[in-house]
């Protein structure tokens, strides 16, 4: 598979402990602190990036990533990927990252980070984006943009990280909407939250798709295909298939191979549908006043795929295997998928204890081990309590890879950028890093335009 992705994780901060609980909000930018000071993960920034973001608010790591403060809360994006393997991996990078900082700095015990979407006190959301590169020369029409909002909307199924209760949809509302069935549970945390299917400024307009341009890349060739629809996912199998499938959509895109006839009425409205209906069973409208349902339309997403896809490559097989046997063991034995799909498993844990206890699902008691379920720390997050079916187990902990922490992709710029971030780590001349260059101040600049090179021997050369 010929294509570069990205994810961006924002973490939410669980202070616990009565000796951590002054100046709670600190501690995102203390574990930042540490991480870069003590633990050299990486070389801070010595310049203002934008006004939000001034010098040492954050700054590059040597596994070509970067982590930094946004908005009060630690954000952490992987470099730049070319496998879906890799993309995980170096997605729970940023994982092993901050629980090592915790760790060293003696407070595991009484401050968490979690990797999920939604804040049940106050309703406000973060998110995971996941950013795709792709061909400029694609004309994205309104029949083809239908249909990738069609499958985007749709793949919660299986991409969902499941929470219980709801929210507005409404800015700066955080009551549930009135009238209607309250929702006990439900398949996607940002379902609630998107309210555009594409728009330009994200902050109070949540859209499925960012409509922003900015490639950080040679802007002739490519485009970046910026996502917001996504959950964080516990389980790395569902992270897999979430950045894998949609990679595969794209391919059908720039092939020009997309079905055009599963566009869906109103993709804002059927995201909440589908995840309020919790099953994936449910109808949705399509343009053309037929309705169908989200597993029907997954599968046959999935079977035009097999039929132009299939054979491609080692990595878009294993995708398209693993996509059919989640859809298959969604209509039948949702049990399979413990473990590997976030919002079944976690749903299953949830009515297990539900029923052993006697509480009504809008116990706050269920609110907090909805979070829990996402403690990133293996000591605790409810996640890491799962046993899942062998081939599912075996993937996700192959993908645990401590490596990825120091060690940027051997097959992308990052690899370059790791390097020079380790050189200006160990150097006294100041430096600008950026996702699509490097410099060292008055005396060399290194543009990186093409997220295919390594540009390992022209930062050797940069620095003599």
């Amino acid at each position: 598979m010929n294509r570069i992705f990205g994810v961006e994780i924002e973490y939410g901060c669980l202070v616990t402990g009565e000796q951590a609980a002054g100046n709670i909000d600190a501690w995102p930018g203390r574990v930042k602190n540490h991480a870069f000071k003590r633990m050299r993960a990486g070389a801070i920034d010595l310049h203002y990036r934008d006004y939000e973001e001034p010098p040492g608010n954050g700054g590059f790591l040597l596994n070509g990533g970067r982590l930094y403060l946004d908005m009060g809360h630690l954000e952490y994006s992987t470099p730049e990927c070319r496998t879906v393997r890799d993309a995980v991996a170096f997605e729970i990078a940023g994982d092993l990252i901050l629980q090592t900082a915790l760790r060293e700095m003696g407070v595991e015990a009484e401050v968490a980070f979690i990797k999920n979407n939604v804040d049940h006190h106050t309703g406000a959301t973060f998110g995971c984006h996941e950013n795709y590169l792709m061909r400029r020369d694609v004309q994205f029409h309104p029949a083809l943009l239908g249909t990738l909002l069609s499958f985007l909307a749709t793949r919660q199924i299986f991409t969902g990280a499941g929470r219980v209760g709801q929210a507005s949809p409404l800015a700066f509302d955080f009551d549930p909407p009135r009238g209607g069935e309250p929702i006990d549970f439900q398949i996607s945390q940002r379902a609630d939250h998107i309210v555009n299917d594409i728009y330009q400024w994200v902050q109070f307009n949540r859209a499925i798709i960012n409509a922003r341009d900015e490639p950080l890349a040679d802007y002739r060739k490519y485009r970046r295909l910026h996502l917001l629809i996504g959950d964080s996912n516990m389980s790395p199998f569902a992270a897999a298939l979430k950045i894998g499938t949609t990679a595969l959509i794209l391919s059908l895109i720039e092939d020009g191979r997309m079905p055009d006839d599963v566009i869906l009425r109103d993709a804002v409205l059927a995201t909440r549908q589908i995840s309020h209906d919790g099953t994936g069973r449910g109808a949705v409208m399509l343009d053309d006043g037929s309705t169908r349902s989200a597993l029907d339309i997954q599968h046959d997403f999935l079977t035009h795929a097999e039929r132009c896809l299939r054979g491609q490559d080692e990595e878009t097989d294993w995708i398209l295997e693993s996509w059919r046997f989640t859809i298959e063991a969604l209509s039948t034995k949702p049990e399979l998928l413990i473990g590997g799909v976030d919002w079944i498993s976690k749903k299953w844990m949830l009515e297990q204890f539900r029923e052993a206890e006697g509480l009504e699902w809008n116990d706050p008691w269920l609110q907090s081990l909805d979070l829990e379920y996402h403690n990133i720390d293996p000591a605790k997050g409810l996640f890491f309590g799962l046993t899942p079916a062998k081939a599912i187990g075996e993937f996700n902990d192959g993908a645990r890879r401590p490596e990825t922490m120091t060690h940027p992709p051997a097959d992308t710029r990052a690899c370059g950028r790791g390097h020079a971030v380790a050189r200006f780590m160990h150097g006294r001349d100041p430096y600008v890093i950026n996702w699509d260059s490097i410099s060292i101040e008055n005396s060399a600049h290194l543009p990186m335009a093409d997220p295919f090179e390594t540009y390992v021997e022209s930062v050797a050369e940069m620095f003599g």
